[in-house]
């Protein structure tokens, strides 16, 4: 793991990204990374992966005050993101977790919820 996490994390969405298009062309992620919470004066980075066909987002947050692990949450388009985070240890994350939770998640019978 780099020292930097949200370029790590960034790093691997992008792979996973390319890797959606390749298999699940129907798919097509949006990915974000949002910086402006720090402008608020939250010590946090938040990027959002976002499928436009089915409403659908998996955010992903790292947050100062947990270093070394991923908050995440399965979330909808149409609805404010809640409280409820899931959290992973960012060892455990890589290419192949984000690529199956946006194969999964984003699919027509989403198959994950808070995973």
């Amino acid at each position: 793991m780099s020292e930097d996490p949200l370029k790590t994390l960034s790093d691997q969405i992008t792979e996973a990204h390319t890797k959606i298009q390749q298999s699940h062309q129907h798919i097509n992620p949006v990915v974000e990374v949002r910086r402006g919470l720090r402008d608020t004066g939250i010590p946090a980075d938040v990027m959002t992966v976002d499928c436009l066909r089915t409403r659908r987002r998996i955010m992903l947050i790292l947050h100062d005050g947990e270093p070394g692990i991923l908050l995440y949450q399965f979330a909808s388009l149409d609805e404010e993101a809640d409280d409820e985070f899931q959290r992973k240890s960012l060892s455990e994350m890589g290419v192949d977790v984000l690529f199956d939770w946006m194969q999964d998640y984003f699919s027509d019978s989403p198959k994950l919820k808070n995973h």
